[in-house]
């Protein structure tokens, strides 16, 4: 079963001659432990398909399935939850709160989710993301690569199935960005969880194993790189 589908998708913003068709009738499924990139120009449609995939947004048309079940008819309770168990979030600005630590950062995500293990599990994934012995700098003492590897951890604490990234190297350096991609690509083989990407940035569109083009808010091409959960550089034919 797709972790995440979208049936006939279409989001418009707006109304009248005014109104702006960000995505149309788009069909997509992906499946569990897929790395899979949107690529297009700005304004293709590409966050407003994240944020549909990740239940911040509603589309106008269609229905957006995750895990198997339709999101349209939930309450915002049950859109809360199901965002809190189910999907990790890494944005292109980091979204930190500065006053907090950077183990600080993670924990908090943790207990909002009701997670138990909050401080051990968040020392562990600061660890795993290279970041042990920095546990409390705050944001303002770390520089914008370690602040992005605190927002990876903070996300993949709770052992979340879809981890949605927007622009995720977008304000880091070559370096910097190939180190966080590098940490992804990782956990994504080791540990299977799924990511999903919108990205300008050619490191992100080579390290993906799927790569979706959008343009006008349609798929214009959706091609498949890999195949195995562990990646390997075996092509497959695009998908239809």
């Amino acid at each position: 079963m797709a972790i995440c589908e979208l049936r006939g998708v279409g989001r418009t913003y707006g109304s009248g001659p005014a109104s702006v068709h960000a995505v149309r009738d788009v069909d997509l499924a992906v499946d569990a432990g897929e790395f899979t990139v949107f690529v297009g120009p700005s304004g293709s449609g590409k966050t407003t398909l994240l944020n549909l995939v990740g239940c911040l947004d509603q589309p106008t048309s269609g229905e957006v399935l995750v895990d198997g079940r339709a999101t349209s008819g939930l309450a915002d309770a049950d859109l809360a939850r199901l965002r809190a168990e189910r999907i990790g979030f890494i944005f292109q600005s980091f979204n930190l709160i500065p006053v907090l630590t950077a183990h600080e950062n993670v924990e908090l995500a943790m207990r909002l989710a009701g997670a138990r293990d909050s401080a051990a599990r968040s020392r562990e994934m600061l660890k795993e993301v290279g970041l042990e012995g920095l546990e409390t700098r705050r944001p303002n003492q770390l520089s914008g690569g370690q602040q992005q590897r605190v927002a990876i951890a903070r996300a993949l604490a709770r052992r979340p199935a879809l981890v949605i990234a927007d622009e995720p190297t977008a304000n880091l350096d070559s370096s910097n960005g190939a180190q966080v991609l590098d940490i992804m690509r990782r956990l994504n083989e080791r540990d299977g969880t799924t990511f999903l990407f919108s990205t300008h940035d050619p490191a992100v569109m080579a390290r993906a194993r799927r790569v979706v083009v959008l343009k006008d808010g349609r798929i214009l091409s959706d091609e498949s790189r890999e195949t195995g959960a562990a990646g390997g550089d075996t092509a497959s034919g695009g998908r239809p």
